[in-house]
């Protein structure tokens, strides 16, 4: 049992030093706006929203420290002229990983212009925006709960966690540093309102910043991640209608690639009540294995007026499957829309 505790402690010490470099990220991308695409802020119909994320992963072989990313965002439109937007936002996130609990703590402000380039009342409604997002971030690890072999007490066959560990270079947290994000985003929505597309580009930390959490790595650049994405609603019936959707990202050497549809139903009343049930299907790739099959995610959501549940399950379909029991990742998303105290003529999908 303790060499397993010192085997798992020096696990999570290597692996918080190559989890530096990489984000967290939601199955549900769709209905997590704000770490999507910046240019996502404001593209809603309403006056303002708001919503939640939560992702819990591994708990199967890694109970009780799972892999867990909270995020919570809100965001709220201002009129320009009868048909522009401008949209200003405020999001946070935090994900923690294993023993050590390394963590990754963001906030940033963020804020978008929704420029309507065509549409009328017999026409399709075609509105191309443009977001950044400006912020702060800064990453951890609790050392308190990992030892060392200078810890390991040979007489109670156990460590020892009030002694020293001897490692110079282990400190608490990284400095905290500057984070910019920018995307463009192109949507139209069908001149019946019973259809829309989508189509956007985002680019993360363009500004490149340092993440160093190891005294003796004085600098550890967070990669460049650039993310794209498109989705939309193909209407069937008054009822029923197909919303595909994929995303490819790449950031340093991972790449991932994300396909699925889900299957939509409306009772198409005033107190609209909607159904979305579907699967997608991730591609990783294993750094120069190429691309394999990480995971197909089953999604179901409700949407009942003003509010939006989503919930998901990872079921893990890569070689960890033998591990894991394809038990990947239980995740939950809630996203509430204010109603506008008038209704814009420009009309936005409901992603």
């Amino acid at each position: 049992m303790a060499f397993r505790r010192f085997a798992t402690g020096w696990f999570w010490v290597l692996l918080a030093s190559c989890l530096q470099g990489q984000d967290p990220r939601f199955s549900q991308f769709y209905a997590s706006p704000w770490n999507l695409n910046p240019a996502m802020t404001g593209a809603f119909e309403g006056q303002w929203r708001a919503v939640a994320n939560y992702r819990d992963q591994w708990s199967s072989i890694l109970s009780p420290v799972p892999f867990r990313t909270y995020s919570a965002a809100a965001d709220v439109r201002f009129g320009v002229g009868p048909y522009d937007h401008f949209a200003l936002g405020l999001g946070a996130l935090h994900d923690e990983a294993g023993t050590a609990r390394f963590s990754q703590n963001k906030v940033h402000l963020g804020g978008a212009f929704l420029k309507q380039i065509s549409g009328g009342p017999r026409r399709a409604t075609h509105v191309l925006s443009a977001g950044a997002q400006l912020g702060f971030g800064q990453n951890s690890a609790d050392w308190g709960r990992v030892w060392f072999s200078r810890q390991f007490d040979p007489l109670q066959e156990a460590p020892d966690f009030n002694a020293p560990n001897g490692e110079p270079n282990a400190q608490g947290n990284s400095s905290p540093y500057l984070d910019f994000n920018a995307g463009l985003l192109w949507y139209a929505v069908s001149r019946r309102r019973d259809g829309f597309w989508t189509l956007g580009i985002a680019w993360h930390h363009l500004n490149r910043p340092n993440v160093a959490l190891l005294a003796d790595n004085p600098s550890e650049r967070l990669y460049l991640r650039w993310t794209l994405h498109a989705g939309g609603l193909l209407p069937f019936t008054e009822q029923m209608g197909l919303m595909p959707g994929l995303l490819l990202m790449s950031q340093g050497p991972a790449r991932e690639f994300n396909a699925g549809a889900a299957l939509r139903y409306s009772n198409n009343d005033r107190n609209e009540l909607a159904l979305r049930a579907g699967a997608w299907a991730r591609v990783v790739n294993r750094l120069n294995q190429g691309m394999h099959a990480d995971a197909i995610v089953a999604v179901v959501m409700l949407e009942l007026e003003r509010w939006m549940l989503g919930l998901s399950y990872d079921i893990t379909t890569s070689s960890l499957a033998r591990v894991n029991n394809s038990r990947g990742a239980f995740e939950l998303s809630l996203t509430y829309y204010h109603p506008a105290v008038r209704r814009s003529r420009v009309v936005c999908p409901r992603f």
